[in-house]
């Protein structure tokens, strides 16, 4: 210990002497390390996020697609493309069989291959996310900041309302009342109904530009729209038996045979979570593994600096082995600098890893970036290991020098 506390001591004074080149020698280590740390609080931040939002979905809600998952990271499978859409009578026949089920709403989705805009007295609104729905959505959990939902009157009526999202409704009217006003959507013209309240918990820097209509309207605006979406709530403490119901009617519905897999998903919030912790756990380990580039090249560095001190201080080393100092004790001074250098970097790094973080932060206030423990962990160990990876070489080239040479180097 005492010969390591002495590596240590040597190690800073070295450092003091040569700062420039020491700083530079670790400047792979500062990027490596600060990379991990910022990417693991972004990773961690938006992991929160993103199940906050889930979890507000609530326990007793399910959502069916005919597509294996909801979360559709890497693309569709063709056999998911082909299969038939959801449809609205599959809610119908969802609401009046399933005990379990307090309300089914369908979701007709308006059609993917255009841009959908909006206006209201020369301010335009672009990539709004419409959608058609019954007033039976309400239960999963809408709450309204102005005005109220459009009912069912509306709905079988095919009448011309919508229903905005909190920051569609902001940029539109700012403080004034948006109930009655009159909005172009698509080329259609609709009476504002009222504006929900952004969900509880949003995707980070995501803006509420949600435009709901009227399920029946929303077939009248787009007829050829065909994809669904729909929207179940079981009754309390019921939800494994809802989902259990909708399975087997949706099974009927579809004319599946006994011996084939589903043609839809069923899903809940804790199923969502999953799957989307599955995929970002691959995210951060690709991540990790390129940032680990900077790390590596600063493991080079540092050998590298670390064969130029064994040349500049061989006199050094050959008066201390003729004054009776071993191998393992030149090994242990040489692993010491390099660990002591990686270590250091590893610091500041860590440093500007928090200094992102922040600024990510400030950039995205509804992402709740956090530098993980292990994060900090990762970043200290892989440093301190680079350090001792790289400084094997230089350390044992100083440790076979002949003292009698190493005295008369010049």
């Amino acid at each position: 210990m005492r010969k390591i506390w002495f590596g240590i001591q040597l190690a800073l004074d070295t450092l003091r002497g040569h700062k420039l080149r020491a700083f530079l020698t670790v400047l792979g280590v500062i990027i490596g390390t600060s990379t991990v740390i910022g990417v693991g609080s972004i990773i961690a931040g938006l992991d929160g996020a993103i199940t906050n939002q889930l979890k507000s979905f609530g326990t007793n809600n399910l959502v069916v697609t005919k597509w294996d998952s909801l979360i559709g990271f890497g693309g569709r499978s063709l056999e998911e493309r082909l299969r038939k859409p959801l449809t609205y009578e599959n809610a119908v026949a969802i609401q009046e069989r399933c005990p379990s089920v307090e309300s089914v709403s369908p979701w007709l989705f308006a059609p993917w291959n255009m841009i959908h805009k909006g206006k209201y007295k020369g301010v335009d609104a672009f990539n709004l996310n419409i959608g058609g729905t019954d007033p039976g959505y309400v239960e999963s959990g809408v709450e309204m900041l102005h005005g109220r939902f459009f009912t069912d009157s509306e709905n079988l009526r095919r009448l011309p309302v919508v229903v905005l999202g909190e920051d569609l409704g902001k940029n539109w009217f700012q403080n004034a009342d948006p109930v009655g006003k009159s909005v172009e959507i698509d080329g259609h013209i609709f009476e504002v109904a009222g504006v929900m309240k952004r969900p509880t918990a949003s995707m980070p820097g995501q803006e509420d530009r949600r435009a709901l209509f009227p399920y029946f309207t929303m077939r009248k605006m787009f007829p050829n729209a065909r994809e669904h979406m729909l929207i179940v709530v079981a009754r309390e403490g019921r939800q494994a038996a809802a989902m259990d119901e909708v399975r087997a009617v949706l099974r009927i519905e579809r004319r599946i045979p006994y011996d084939k897999p589903d043609s839809f998903a069923i899903s809940t919030a804790e199923q969502m979570i999953d799957q989307f912790r599955g995929v970002i756990s691959m995210v951060a380990l690709v991540m990790v593994v390129m940032s680990s580039i900077g790390l590596l090249v600063g493991g080079i560095g540092v050998m590298n600096i670390m064969l130029v001190s064994v040349t500049e201080r061989t006199r050094e080393i050959g008066t201390r082995k003729a004054l009776g100092a071993r191998r393992i004790d030149i090994v242990t001074q040489f692993l010491t600098e390099a660990v002591v250098l990686t270590f250091l970097g590893g610091l500041m790094g860590m440093g500007v890893g928090w200094l992102i973080s922040q600024a990510v932060g400030l950039v995205f206030p509804t992402l709740p970036t956090a530098v993980p423990v292990w994060a900090v962990m990762a970043g200290l160990g892989v440093s301190v290991g680079v350090g001792l990876f790289f400084g094997i070489w230089p350390a044992s080239k100083a440790a076979r020098l002949d003292p009698v040479v190493a005295l008369r180097y010049e």
